[in-house]
């Protein structure tokens, strides 16, 4: 097997080509310094069997429009610089509706007409402009987390003040998480053309409480902390005058308290897995903080 990756210097591209190389395919590791995909299509792209399509512009906080243009645009080009290749497309579960629960979503609940930030909306925006093309596989995974994760546990541990940890709700909204390597071993069987292409969630074997897994978590850090909670009306009322304030300073940096981050910890957001399970032939290990020290 042949393929691309692209975003192979980010926590779920560099998963990706490990364990595409550990199985002994051919990988091609695509950087920046190869291709700046947000210029246009690459005339000169290898052939190979499939593309995996890991780069994106992450967060829930910044100027929009480079966000649209990595994610969106992005996108577009690494489609049309490999038109006789399978596609898969690392999407996120940011696509389901941030104004409601999320409960063992279906993949076609999404996506969704509103959302709470530009990542959300590009990341939707870009599933819509694959939805034509053949031979096209989209996976959804959600709060991506484990050896090399930059974004998630550097939130978590900074959310940490006094011993305590605060969350919004009452901290145990069932969850679904997404070990990497649940998502890499999904990303290689959709590489493959006999799954059947189409959009599929991605996590662990179950969901799990938000507030449990996040102190077990800091645990296995060798941080103990005391989980503490906050009203989700009060905290989203706080995190709407947080932005506010934020934005009118031109902040580079997001607040603490932001209502996309509401939005995923003081509700419950769990996916159904059946479609994964059944035509990927995905069996999802459970939710593991082991190593945990070495993230």
């Amino acid at each position: 097997m042949r393929i691309a990756v692209t975003g192979a210097r980010g926590f779920v591209g560099g998963a990706v080509c490990r364990a595409a190389a550990g199985r002994g395919w051919t990988v091609h590791a695509l950087t920046r310094a190869d291709w700046d995909l947000t210029t246009g299509a690459w005339a000169d792209a290898p052939r190979v069997d499939a593309v995996v399509h890991a780069a994106a512009a992450v967060g829930d906080w910044g100027a929009p429009g480079p966000v649209w243009h990595a994610n969106l645009t992005g996108t577009r080009n690494v489609a049309a610089s490999f038109p006789g290749a399978r596609l898969v497309h690392i999407s996120s579960a940011s696509v389901y509706d941030p104004f409601r629960p999320t409960v063992l979503a279906d993949e076609s609940e999404a996506p969704v007409r509103r959302y709470l930030t530009p990542y959300a909306a590009s990341k939707a925006a870009a599933e819509l402009a694959l939805s034509g093309r053949p031979d096209t596989v989209v996976l959804r995974p959600h709060a991506v987390y484990g050896p090399g994760d930059r974004t998630l546990l550097p939130r978590v541990l900074g959310a940490v003040r006094g011993g305590s940890l605060w969350l919004p709700g009452d901290g145990t909204a069932p969850q679904s998480l997404t070990h990497i390597d649940n998502l890499t071993t999904a990303a290689l069987l959709a590489c493959d053309r006999a799954a059947p292409p189409g959009t599929y969630n991605v996590a662990d074997a179950e969901p799990v409480p938000i507030g449990e897994a996040l102190c077990a978590l800091l645990a296995a850090r060798g941080v103990r902390v005391r989980l503490r909670t906050l009203p989700a009306r009060a905290a989203r009322g706080a995190a709407v005058a947080a932005e506010t304030v934020w934005r009118l300073t031109r902040r580079p940096r997001p607040p603490r308290l932001t209502r996309y981050a509401i939005s995923h910890l003081s509700v419950e957001r769990t996916l159904a897995l059946g479609a994964a399970r059944r035509d990927l032939g995905l069996d999802p290990a459970p939710t593991s903080f082991d190593g945990a020290l070495t993230w």
